[in-house]
């Protein structure tokens, strides 16, 4: 499986999992609420200060993403479940809201900014740890398929924190404008 086809059923598995957050959304209101209400709890709120926010957002997402990457060396399969799994909190938490009545438009506003460059990168992540564990894998020599596909997969990890870095300044400073939050 090369490098394109994995990032894309990467981000394929990333909207079911959107797509199956909202379906449970819809039909465990009452559910949903509480998981978006402990999630709120979890993340805490966000400062009046964008800069503040900016650096609390890069540096979650970065380790996240280190996260994600990691993951692929449980054999190839914590991508897969970290991106079904993040699919999955966003369609719930933007299901409940559409389905409690906020306008679509707004959930939209509120998540397309940032989204357009953060989730490619949590993709990135995805794939990177994915090619490593296969870089494993396919070497004849283990230790050595570790190494090449550390290297690899490092870079890319870099390219994730430089998407990353622009996702929280648009998340920070744009969304909020755009959103009207």
């Amino acid at each position: 499986m090369n490098v394109k086809r994995t990032f894309s059923l990467l981000l394929g598995t990333f909207g079911i999992g959107i797509v199956l957050g909202v379906a449970y959304a819809y039909l465990q209101t009452e559910k949903a609420g509480e998981y978006v209400l402990k999630l709120a709890n979890e993340l805490g709120g966000l400062s009046p200060n964008p800069f503040d926010n900016f650096v609390r957002i890069f540096t979650h997402n970065a380790g996240v993403a280190l996260l994600v990457l990691v993951s692929g060396l449980f054999f190839g399969l914590g991508p897969w479940v970290m991106m079904l799994f993040n699919g999955l909190v966003v369609g719930i938490v933007a299901g409940f809201f559409v389905k409690i009545g906020v306008p679509a438009s707004k959930i939209v506003l509120g998540l397309v900014p940032h989204g357009l460059v953060e989730i490619p990168a949590f993709v990135l992540a995805g794939t990177a740890g994915i090619l490593w564990y296969r870089s494993i894998r396919e070497a004849e020599e283990p230790a050595g398929g570790f190494k090449e596909g550390m290297k690899k997969a490092l870079k890319l990890y870099a390219v994730t924190v430089g998407m990353l870095l622009v996702a929280a300044l648009i998340e920070a400073y744009v969304t909020p404008k755009v959103a009207g939050l």
